[in-house]
């Protein structure tokens, strides 16, 4: 599990790179270029509970592997296009839903599969190794990579990922089966022992709704997954156009780009091999809190950089802060719900904090458009600082239900 990740994300971040780069060969829109980050990120407000249920339905190393060949197919297709000259906003946009769709489903299960791969005790050091391999390959290594090899040719970092989805699905296809997580039934109505259950399984939206019970009732979980919300919503803000603010405003090439999306990588690898420590010395907490707190200030240092050199210090405390706020809720959610219910709970919880990404993204083209291609970045810093404020009295009160 651990080489898929860092073989797909290595050739992620090469089109994370290589994606607005061909977008702004296309449009200087940014609100045409922020389309292309919404519609990706758009499946998380619309299929995120039917996948939740769907990963506690199905095996899910299944699922992962199905998933990424799904992806390597949709890159495929993109390269293809890339070649031929015919790759527009609209082909972009739509190649963006549908690798949007197959990731929900792959990263919800990939969430819920690993605690069946390993001890409670080491799910912080679990995630953390996944953050660091998956930050390693979709920041740091890959982006530069993408960024060179789309000066060379546009369409040699689109063949890289599509290599890369079909090299991990190859890997994620020998896990071992981890059965379907609730027991009474099964896909075909027989229990584990062979006999008949006499239970059919309960409709998707029955399903969908105890999902959505368990995490209304759970105070801190729902605060926490507002917040994510507010925090991913600003972050597309700015993310959406950081290609326009980095080549128009800060003067860098292609190359330059690359790098400075490599620095946010720094921080994040920092960020995956010091959260654990930092969250045995503080606490889950304190933890969370101090990560929240840096993206705030970073979000407003990259709006008011003067150079690239400052934006990418900037970009770098970012990508720690956004770190170690992944490794502790991942592993706060992985503790605290039941595996039964762990993938419908990780489905709401990640359509609260991932679902305003694509409004975000579309909010910042039109801020940019607007006031500047500074403004979305300033904005969104004083959206999480006061997300934050208001916050930090709930997070308290619901403490004691870290555990």
């Amino acid at each position: 599990m651990w080489w898929a990740n860092a073989i797909s994300s290595t050739g992620d971040g090469a089109v994370v790179a290589a994606l607005p780069l061909l977008a702004v060969t296309i449009t200087r829109d940014p609100r045409l270029v922020a389309v292309v980050t919404a519609a990706t990120y758009l499946p998380w407000l619309l299929l995120s509970l039917p996948a939740g249920a769907l990963v506690d339905r199905c095996d899910r190393a299944a699922l992962m592997w199905r998933s990424q060949a799904v992806q390597a197919a949709v890159v495929a297709v993109v390269t293809v296009l890339v070649i031929a000259h015919h790759a527009g906003i609209a082909a972009l946009g739509l190649a963006g839903l549908l690798l949007g769709s197959a990731e929900v489903i792959f990263s919800n299960a990939a969430q819920s599969v690993l605690p069946a791969l390993v001890p409670p005790e080491l799910l912080p050091r679990a995630n953390g190794s996944q953050q660091v391999s998956l930050t390693i390959g979709e920041s740091f290594l890959g982006p530069p990579v993408g960024s060179l090899l789309f000066a060379w040719a546009a369409a040699l970092p689109f063949g890289l990922d599509a290599a890369s989805f079909a090299g991990s699905a190859a890997l994620l296809a020998r896990l071992p089966r981890t059965g379907y997580p609730r027991t009474g039934y099964s896909r075909t109505g027989l229990s584990a022992s062979g006999l008949a259950s006499g239970r059919a399984k309960p409709a998707i939206r029955a399903e969908i709704a105890e999902g959505l019970r368990w995490l209304a009732r759970h105070r801190l979980l729902r605060v926490v997954a507002v917040l994510l919300g507010v925090y991913n919503f600003a972050n597309q803000m700015g993310q959406a156009v950081l290609v326009l603010l980095a080549t128009q405003t800060l003067h860098v090439g292609t190359r330059g780009y690359g790098f400075l999306l490599a620095a946010s990588a720094v921080g994040s690898v920092a960020g995956g091999l010091a959260s654990p420590p930092l969250t045995r010395w503080l606490g889950m907490l304190p933890s969370l809190l101090v990560g929240g707190a840096i993206d705030a200030a970073v979000f407003i240092g990259v709006g008011l950089a003067p150079d690239a050199i400052v934006a990418a210090i900037m970009l770098a405390g970012q990508g720690f802060g956004v770190a170690m706020w992944n490794v502790v809720t991942v592993s706060l959610r992985q503790r605290i719900v039941p595996s039964r219910l762990l993938g419908r709970v990780n489905s709401v919880y990640r359509m609260l904090g991932w679902g305003l990404m694509p409004l975000g993204a579309l909010a910042g083209g039109f801020v940019a458009h607007a006031a500047g291609l500074r403004a979305p970045y300033v904005a969104a810093g004083v959206l999480c600082a006061l997300a934050m404020l208001a916050a930090v009295p709930l997070l308290l009160a619901s403490g004691r239900d870290v555990g």
